[in-house]
């Protein structure tokens, strides 16, 4: 079977070398750059040989792409195949030393034939073992190019203290479109992988066997401070701490930097960033010794363990309501991280209130219901709202966070385009002057659904969407629900609880003003 899946994978690469040649024949050998010259092999002149030679090109990367994929795929094969006909190979009465030390020269082998060092070697065995015995969907995905290699290796991440079963039912949701619970929004593969990590890691944390609460608990022992010596007179500072806290701190130094900017500031705002944060820890807030105490205290934090306050930055936590309740034990999501655990996000509204933005879901199937209100002014609100819709800038490709993007129409206001939600979207600084200044388009967003893109060459690049699910009801009131008769057909003071197909529209508040910013 693994022979014939190899074979398989060999004559889809013999295809995609093909069709590849087709596309470079097409952009190097059709027509120069110059355009003096008809399309080569071509009767027909083409309408604009250049834009043509331009798509040609674009496809052939694409077509790259799949190729490199499925020569990954053969790699992976190749790999596993290979170690296992070398464990074959060893005599049945062999001690566990012998079979230690043949291990040892499969992983030497295959980093001499690789030219890898042998961790590398040892780390690629490992993961051809899972894809090819454990992982069929995402091997299908890669053999036949949908995804990358970098998106295969996630999986194999992101499912490794999973149980087999779980994993499965991870790989289906991400790679079968035809499962029950199907991601939603762009396929894995269309998908960058740091972004596709994330939504894995979402997915997973909320599926986990394992207690979020208890796996937080164990983590938070390992909080640490670390410094690494680096080149040119720099080094690395690093801390490890409980997610709630360190969000809370990357967003205030944030506003503190972009607060700084303005004509006469030459600095960038990562350059910024690290000033203000040297800046506090080793200046700011100190003040001396009450009498009588031997700590210190810098900034209202004091050195007593367990005393570091709620962020005073602001946090936009999406919770569960029965979550929220400590009614389930199901994740939080809070902006700029992912899941963290329910008690962590009961903490932010007990001790963090003034930066705690609150967002309530959906019971029936986890969509925003309403955002909790810290202003009255409408444009407020709505940035809100789309920092819990997009996350991130809204661009292809682009990872910016929420809090350094620009609220911005898609259809220009000059050009009747409303201030509402569905006509607004988030792009980071370098995007939003993309969009004014060249033929890159946003499509059309809506409430919850941010905007896709269009390129110059016409190509469409779907938006990431954000991929709720229902939450889970505690078990009491699901057995309530189990035992209920159906509601009469017609009844229109039976409120609907089986087959909802329809969820009430949030109520955000749109302004009329000239400029979401």
């Amino acid at each position: 079977m693994e022979s014939k899946a190899a074979v398989e994978t060999v004559e889809a690469i013999g295809a995609s070398v093909s069709a590849l040649a087709v596309f470079v024949d097409r952009a190097v050998g059709s027509v120069p750059l110059n355009g003096d010259e008809v399309p080569r092999g071509s009767s027909v002149p083409g309408l604009d040989p250049l834009r043509d030679q331009a798509d040609a090109y674009l496809d052939g990367l694409a077509e790259l792409a799949r190729t490199e994929a499925r020569l990954a795929a053969l790699k992976v094969q190749l790999v596993a195949g290979y170690a296992r006909t070398e464990k074959a190979m060893t005599p049945p009465a062999a001690s566990p030393q012998d079979c230690m030390v043949r291990d040892m020269a499969v992983t030497a082998e295959v980093a001499g034939v690789l030219t890898i060092s042998e961790r590398a070697a040892g780390n690629l065995q490992v993961e051809a073992n899972i894809l090819t015995a454990g992982r069929p969907l995402t091997m299908a995905a890669l053999q036949a190019g949908a995804i990358s290699w970098r998106h295969a290796r996630i999986m194999v991440d992101e499912t490794e203290n999973v149980d087999p079963a779980g994993a499965a039912e991870l790989e289906a949701h991400f790679l079968d479109p035809d499962a029950p619970d199907p991601a939603r929004g762009c396929p894995a593969g269309e998908l960058v992988p740091c972004r596709f990590r994330a939504k894995v890691c979402t997915w997973r944390e909320r599926h986990h066997p394992g207690s979020i609460e208890k796996r937080h608990a164990r983590s938070s022992a390992d909080r640490r401070v670390e410094y690494t010596p680096d080149s040119d007179g720099m080094a690395w500072f690093s801390a490890y701490l409980p997610a709630a806290q360190a969000v809370g701190i990357w967003n205030r130094t944030t506003d503190a930097a972009r607060a700084m900017q303005g004509p006469g500031e030459a600095r960038t705002l990562t350059q910024l960033r690290a000033d203000v944060t040297s800046t506090w820890l080793l200046t700011a807030g100190r003040r001396p010794k009450a009498e009588g105490n031997t700590g210190s205290a810098i900034d209202g934090i004091t050195d007593e363990f367990g005393a570091v306050p709620s962020p005073a930055a602001q946090v936009l936590v999406t919770v569960p309501v029965f979550s929220l309740l400590g009614l389930t034990e199901e994740p939080a999501m809070l902006d700029g991280y992912g899941p963290i655990p329910p008690s962590m996000a009961r903490a932010l509204v007990a001790d963090g209130a003034a930066s705690f933005l609150r967002v309530l879901t959906d019971p029936r199937d986890g969509a925003p219901l309403e955002i909790g209100r810290i202003s009255y002014r409408l444009t407020k609100q709505m940035r809100q709202w789309l920092r819990l819709r997009d996350a991130k800038c809204t661009f292809p490709a682009c990872n910016n966070h929420s809090l350094d993007n620009d609220a911005d129409h898609l259809l220009a206001w000059a050009r009747g385009g409303p201030t509402g939600i569905s006509n607004l979207g988030q792009s980071c600084p370098k995007h939003h002057r993309l969009k004014h200044n060249s033929g890159w388009t946003p499509a059309a967003a809506s409430t919850n659904d941010p905007p896709g893109w269009t390129s110059p060459a016409g190509r469409h690049y779907r938006s990431e969407q954000p991929d709720w699910e229902p939450p889970h009801w505690p078990p009491r009131i699901q057995a309530m629900l189990d035992h209920l008769d159906p509601p009469d057909e017609g009844d229109p003071c039976t409120p609907e609880i089986h087959g909802v197909t329809e969820r009430p529209v949030a109520e955000v508040p749109f302004g009329n003003g000239h400029e979401a910013a």
